[in-house]
């Protein structure tokens, strides 16, 4: 059957935004398998017209250009939120708030207009998912209902604009972008097409009115945000949140900011009444953790500018397999392969005939090197059957050569050691004379992981 000219369709990568005139197996733009589909020909002719139509400005010097914007924030009163966001919310800026189904993005949204509406600002928040009754039971759950938060539920964006135009809020939310669709394009909603095009033209809407506009964002079983990658490119900042559905923690996490620090993180916890901040976590990643066990292991992490006390477990024991298990919680397993062979190789222990089983307590994820000098003690610590110290924390990068190398922020992980009560620390000895910390904090400098071990006996 042949089609009408009106509807021939191109083929689009759903990452990248590449196009094809036939279907590829693998997209020839960001090389990735199976990630084209068919989109309308007239939708990628109006791909760039909503860009082309925004309001145009006249060239200025540099020197004229105001740099007011952290004086112009809008502070949202949750320590959490404002600490990912540099500050709070820019004017006219547009946030993405991304994360896997169910992990609380709705919850989280409401609970930043709630506080944002509580102070005398009209906030709209616009859903396309949920009913006007559903938004009333969760907000209901979660406290006293401000009399500023205006609701619609709406997914046509043309008309979202215009109730935006008359009601003029402080700040817009869209719940969630995959939702939305413009009615000039023939695709359906959450496709490549209409993604880019409402986010663009949310995007010239949230700059010509000055509204902070936040848009909630799904995630694909990979990890990635649904929709083109244009989208992350449009939006100014990009907030992932996250966390293991078996824990009650949520973190919230910036990769992408162009107001502020990126990596940066808040910590949740999730209650019957919503989400509660965390201001100390690391006491509550330390609070159960058992008195002087093989295996236990504290570091300090840095997420951001905040320096984290989690607890590190290593369990080490006869593997009756052909092939011996290999299983990390929060630590990336080729990470850990890697360590397992520097231990065998200069540490002279027998691991290849063991199952080992890595541990971040707390559902926390674990990405920066300062983390391997403690899992390489932590499995040594459950290997020998001696327990480390409870007052004693480790960290360090190690090296191939068995080598520990130095971090960054070393002083603000020994403060915060210092902080929670812990005496000793276990760090690498390069730049360790120039370090500034508290005096109640004893130090263990070490070059090589044979001399952290030798430390660990006597600490143990």
């Amino acid at each position: 059957m042949s089609r009408d000219k009106d509807t021939k369709t191109v083929y689009v990568c759903r990452l990248c935004g590449q196009t094809s005139a036939k279907w590829l197996g693998r997209c020839p733009g960001c090389g990735e398998w199976h990630t084209l589909v068919d989109e309308p020909v007239d939708t990628l002719v109006r791909k760039g017209r909503s860009l082309l139509s925004a309001s145009q400005s006249a060239p200025l010097p540099l020197l004229e250009v105001s740099t007011d914007v952290d004086e112009a924030r809008i502070f949202i009163g949750m320590n959490e939120m404002d600490r990912v966001l540099g500050g709070g919310l820019v004017p006219g800026s547009l946030v993405l708030l991304a994360g896997e189904p169910g992990i609380g993005k709705s919850t989280l949204l409401l609970q930043i207009l709630c506080h944002l509406a509580s102070n005398q600002k009209k906030i709209l928040y616009v859903s396309g998912e949920e009913s006007l009754a559903q938004i009333r039971m969760r907000s209901e759950r979660l406290g006293k209902i401000p009399e500023s938060l205006w609701v619609a539920c709406e997914s046509e964006l043309d008309r979202i604009i215009e109730i935006v135009k008359e009601q003029s809020p402080s700040v817009l939310a869209v719940d969630s972008i995959q939702t939305m669709f413009c009615g000039e394009i023939l695709s359906a909603p959450g496709s490549v097409a209409q993604v880019r095009e409402a986010t663009a033209r949310l995007m010239q809407l949230a700059k010509s009115k000055g509204i902070p506009t936040i848009l909630v964002g799904h995630v694909t079983k990979e990890g990635a945000i649904a929709g083109p990658r244009v989208l992350e490119h449009l939006v100014d900042t990009v907030l992932y949140f996250e966390g293991d559905r078996s824990h009650t923690f949520r973190l919230l996490r910036t990769v992408k900011n162009r107001y502020g620090p990126t990596h940066e993180i808040g910590v949740f916890e999730m209650t019957e009444a919503g989400l509660k901040q965390v201001p100390n976590p690391s006491e509550v990643f330390l609070g159960q953790r058992p008195k002087a066990v093989p295996g236990s292991v504290i570091v300090p992490c840095m997420e951001g500018t905040r320096p984290i006390l989690v607890e590190i477990q290593a369990l080490v024991s006869p593997s009756h397999l052909a092939m011996p298990r290999r299983t990390s919680t929060g630590i990336d397993s080729s990470r850990l392969a890697l360590l397992i062979a520097v231990a065998e190789r200069h540490l002279g222990v027998a691991l290849f005939d063991r199952d080992i089983f890595i541990n971040v307590v707390g559902g926390l994820k674990i990405s920066e090197p300062a983390s391997e000098l403690a899992v390489i003690m932590a499995m040594v610590s459950s290997l020998r059957d001696v327990p480390l110290n409870m007052d004693t924390a480790v960290f360090g990068e190690v090296g191939l050569t068995g080598e520990v190398r130095a971090v960054g922020r070393t002083e603000l992980r020994l403060n915060e050691a210092a902080r929670l009560g812990l005496k000793r620390c276990i760090i690498p000895q390069a730049g360790s004379h120039r370090l500034k910390f508290s005096d109640s904090l004893e130090i263990l400098p070490v070059k090589r992981i044979d001399e952290a071990v030798a430390a660990m006996s006597k600490v143990s």
